[in-house]
């Protein structure tokens, strides 16, 4: 076991290493330049601009050749210091560890929103195929999985928002307001991006689920005069679940694609703000530092499926 964590952990390395340099050659070559927004042009033209330009690219450290600013920036990086952002000048480290702590309570909501309604209501269309039941929720989690994100933000915040007024549409608290209002501010703006996870967990479950229900196992199970609730839910759902635990990885990722849209449109001052607001003003160091994290985290959810995988099946170790 030892063996095969270390094989998948070397190779985790190695797709990292491989992803910051194809990362920082893409983010140095798109067009702009961060030094150049800093410089009116209108105003401040003429040799004084190219000295001020050339000084202030010298600092930064943009004057070097490509493969030595990656390698300045990479041994940095391995000591945990992800340079000093372009636009505020503070650590990226510590304003990405402040976003932070606001996306993880939207984001660990939202993976609770989706795992309790997306898995129990696949699980239970499931055993429940063929009727309407079944076509029901089928049909509702196709619904939600082509509904883009950005569309279904804009209907909560009109129906719960504005006509109903139950919910706040905008930032993370009212001033002076405590943890009630925190939590008003969380309810839609989480159940939005958790009804988008849901869908695809509805769908794995109810595939994962009917497959499981076919088995030989289920049917010597039955044979042996265990009641249908037993069968179903100490064989058939802990099997089921198995195939998720892939499925769950994976979403984890990719709740930060749905956070960027869903933060933007709802003020929540989080990473997926912090990404945008760094791509629009071309700041360097602070895409560098949010597209790694995300690296880091799809390249480590993933070796954690790995390591889950081989727990329950030894057999993948060989």
């Amino acid at each position: 076991m030892l063996r095969y964590v270390l094989s998948r952990l070397m190779f985790s390395v190695v797709v990292l290493l491989g992803i910051s340099v194809l990362l920082f050659a893409l983010v140095r070559s798109a067009p702009g330049n961060p030094v150049d927004m800093y410089f009116d042009p209108m105003s401040f033209q003429g040799p004084d601009r190219d000295a001020a330009v050339a000084a202030a690219r010298a600092q930064l450290g943009l004057d070097k050749p490509l493969p030595v600013q990656f390698l300045v920036w990479l041994g940095e990086a391995l000591q945990g210091n992800l340079g000093r952002s372009l636009v505020s000048g503070r650590p990226v480290s510590a304003v990405m560890l402040e976003r932070l702590q606001n996306s993880s309570s939207l984001m660990l909501t939202a993976l609770l929103v989706s795992l309790v309604i997306g898995i129990a209501a696949g699980l239970f269309a499931a055993m429940k195929r063929n009727t309407v039941v079944d076509y029901v929720l089928s049909a509702a989690g196709l619904v939600a999985l082509s509904i883009p994100v950005f569309f279904l933000s804009l209907i909560g915040m009109y129906f719960f928002g504005v006509k109903l007024g139950w919910l706040p549409t905008a930032g993370m608290n009212d001033p002076g307001g405590g943890a009630l209002s925190g939590l008003r501010h969380l309810v839609l703006p989480a159940s939005i991006l958790g009804v988008s996870g849901a869908a695809a967990y509805m769908r794995w479950g109810r595939a994962s689920m009917l497959d499981v229900l076919d088995r030989d196992f289920m049917v010597t199970a039955r044979s042996k005069g265990l009641s249908t609730s037993r069968v179903i839910w100490r064989h058939g759902v802990h099997n089921a679940l198995i195939p998720l635990i892939t499925v769950v990885s994976l979403q984890i990722p990719t709740l930060f694609s749905g956070a960027v849209v869903v933060e933007q449109i709802f003020a929540w001052p989080g990473m997926g703000r912090f990404a945008v607001d760094s791509i629009s003003a071309r700041d360097y160091p602070a895409i560098m530092g949010f597209v790694m994290f995300v690296a880091v985290l799809v390249v480590l959810c993933n070796l954690i499926a790995d390591v889950l995988y081989a727990i329950v099946d030894p057999r993948i170790r060989l």
